[in-house]
């Protein structure tokens, strides 16, 4: 979910800064970075290559940041549905421990 949080972030500032001269895309390589993150690193934030870079030298897309977000949604409804499982798991585990 940290992961999730920290694209979430990266995200809405991209969007923020959809008129900042000069501003450029930053991502995280979700796929890779929840190995790293297993391993105890912090996520690293990168550019975001081959985007069409406006005059001002901005390169912030909408429509892929917007389409990050519903990627990100289903990430943490994933996510939260796994937890709230294994949460139930436990529960069921403890409940059910003495007999």
């Amino acid at each position: 979910m940290d992961l999730v949080v920290t694209r979430q972030k990266l995200v809405t500032a991209n969007i923020a800064n959809i008129d900042t001269p000069g501003y450029r895309t930053k991502d995280i390589q979700f796929q890779q970075e929840f190995q790293s993150l297993v391993g105890g690193e912090q996520p690293r934030i990168v550019g975001v290559p081959n985007l069409k870079v406006k005059n001002d030298g901005n390169d912030v897309s909408l429509d892929r940041e917007a389409r990050m977000l519903s990627e990100n949604d289903l990430r943490f409804t994933l996510a939260e549905n796994i937890l709230h499982d294994r949460i139930k798991e436990i529960r069921s585990a403890i409940q059910n421990g003495g007999q």
